[in-house]
């Protein structure tokens, strides 16, 4: 039998929902998922079915309490619930709580045209100005503005004050607690081009300009605090207090560690988000950076940077379905090794154009620098190189924004199993760079904040124990001048626009 008080965290991600359950240690016990369809449709339309998210994760909690039971857990040590969620998707619901529209993704473009048109108003530098975002279809409100124009049953329920906002944790409570608790916190918040990350509140202003001043928004409240009970629609005999909600990327970076300043995450993926804790006050990016809320308690905000990148695994698998070069991903760290170096060859991975910080989504993808001296090797080193290349450049303008150096960097997803991309990002930054070694941490984030609320975790002191306990640090070599001299080839082919 399982001792000890345990804490449940939903990742109610875009393509699943995960459910885990954690123990005083921080140790996942119990596992339940649930794959979530997803509508990909003509224009860059992207969709959910509100319904389909609520049920996919009641499927997925019932997984997770059944296989926590068939540990021997009792459900009744459980002791309360943390959320966390695919950012910036939305839902907008009427008074009776019936959704008006499906859930708009946040892989979306349908409101390009609505941004180009609120820059041509020259409002960019306002919204930079107060949310801390850019105009970028990928932010909700442009496209809340998009169905506001182009429905007219939400321009009506708009107009008479009918019509209720949530992204996806909002929307969740809304309907775990049978429409007593209307909530969002800080993190989802932030991500809306509603709120002001100065006032933590939603701004009067902005929303009269976008012409959504009669839109119901949720209160906000601070990730780890009290947001509502619930039974999970009778899984559970009692209610269970929900006292953490946060958006996925935010729970990640809480989850590995960064709860002081210079602290950095980078999830290295198909395309990579690298999220740096800056402290107590927001500060504003030059340089394509978004500044957003890193996670809060009841007596702390901590504001963060983000920079997101847009091809990084995706590029390796390019190589392997496009090109051919090896059969299976796991090959190219031998072949990346096989070789001393690129031989000045470079892969500039604008597949969809270049992200943070340069923002040129018109560039194309190249690979630069080939001679007959070349082979398949060199060119998937240097495809390997590019991923730490493009976090280099984030960090290095988040430094340059904030005056703030990075301290050390924690990373996840499919790639730190690669031991060559962790140890050339090492000597690229001359910093430690520390993986937990755990896939869900996002739902660990969401944990932690749940369980810092109800005392399961005592402290922010507590969790870096816990983490000690469980990371792999990757320490930089001190003869890394090759891999800085390699640095300035990649800033040359960034410069070389083909």
């Amino acid at each position: 039998m399982m001792k000890g008080s345990f804490v449940l965290a939903i990742d109610q991600g875009t393509s699943s929902t995960k459910t885990l359950v954690f123990d005083e240690n921080g140790v996942a016990v119990a596992r339940g998922s649930e794959p979530l369809k997803t509508r990909y449709l003509d224009g860059g339309y992207v969709e959910q079915d509100p319904g389909e998210i609520y049920e996919n994760v009641l499927i997925s909690v019932g997984k997770c309490l059944d296989d926590f039971r068939s540990e021997g857990g009792q459900v009744n040590t459980i002791k309360t619930c943390g959320i966390t969620n695919q950012r910036e998707t939305f839902v907008l619901w009427d008074e009776n709580g019936n959704p008006l529209h499906d859930a708009i993704v946040w892989q979306c473009k349908r409101s390009t045209g609505i941004c180009d048109r609120l820059k041509l108003y020259g409002l960019e530098s306002l919204v930079k100005e107060k949310t801390g975002l850019l105009v970028d279809p990928y932010f909700s409100g442009t496209k809340v503005i998009w169905l506001n124009e182009n429905k007219q049953e939400i321009r009506t329920k708009i107009a008479d004050g009918k019509a209720y906002f949530g992204t996806v944790d909002t929307w969740l409570l809304y309907k775990l607690t049978n429409g007593k608790s209307y909530l969002t916190d800080h993190t989802n918040a932030s991500r809306t081009l509603f709120f002001n990350l100065e006032t933590l509140s939603w701004d009067a202003e902005l929303l009269e300009k976008l012409g959504l001043s009669k839109l119901n928004l949720p209160d906000i409240q601070p990730s780890s605090s009290y947001f509502g009970a619930t039974d999970f629609d009778g899984l559970l005999e009692d209610a269970l207090g929900i006292t953490a909600m946060v958006g996925d990327s935010h729970a990640a970076a809480f989850g590995e560690g960064c709860f002081s300043i210079g602290i950095a995450k980078a999830t290295m993926g198909t395309g990579s988000s690298i999220l740096m804790n800056i402290g107590n006050e927001p500060q504003l990016s030059d340089q394509g950076m978004v500044t957003t809320i890193g996670w809060s308690t009841e007596t702390h905000v901590e504001y963060a940077l983000e920079g997101v990148i847009v091809t990084c695994g995706a590029t390796i698998e390019w190589m392997k379905n496009k090109l051919n070069l090896f059969e299976n991903s796991t090959e190219t760290e031998e072949m990346a090794n096989a070789v001393a170096d690129s031989n000045g060859v470079y892969v500039v991975p604008a597949f969809s154009g270049l992200g943070a910080p340069h923002w040129d989504m018109n560039r194309k993808a190249s690979i630069t620098g080939l001679t007959f001296d070349c082979n398949k090797n060199h060119i998937v080193r240097a495809a390997l190189e590019s991923i730490p290349y493009q976090i280099k450049d984030v960090i290095t303008a988040m430094e340059s924004d904030t005056g703030i150096l990075l301290e050390k960097l924690m990373i996840d997803g499919g790639l730190t199993s690669n031991q060559f991309v962790v140890h050339f990002l090492s000597d690229l930054l001359d910093k430690d760079v520390v993986n937990l070694g755990f896939p869900e941490v996002s739902a660990l984030g969401a944990a932690y904040l749940a369980g810092l609320k109800t005392g399961t975790y005592s402290s922010i002191d507590y969790l870096e124990t816990l983490n000690k306990r469980k990371v792999i640090t990757v320490k930089p070599n001190a003869d890394n001048k090759k891999v800085k001299a390699g640095y300035s080839g990649w800033q040359l082919a960034i410069d070389t626009n083909l």
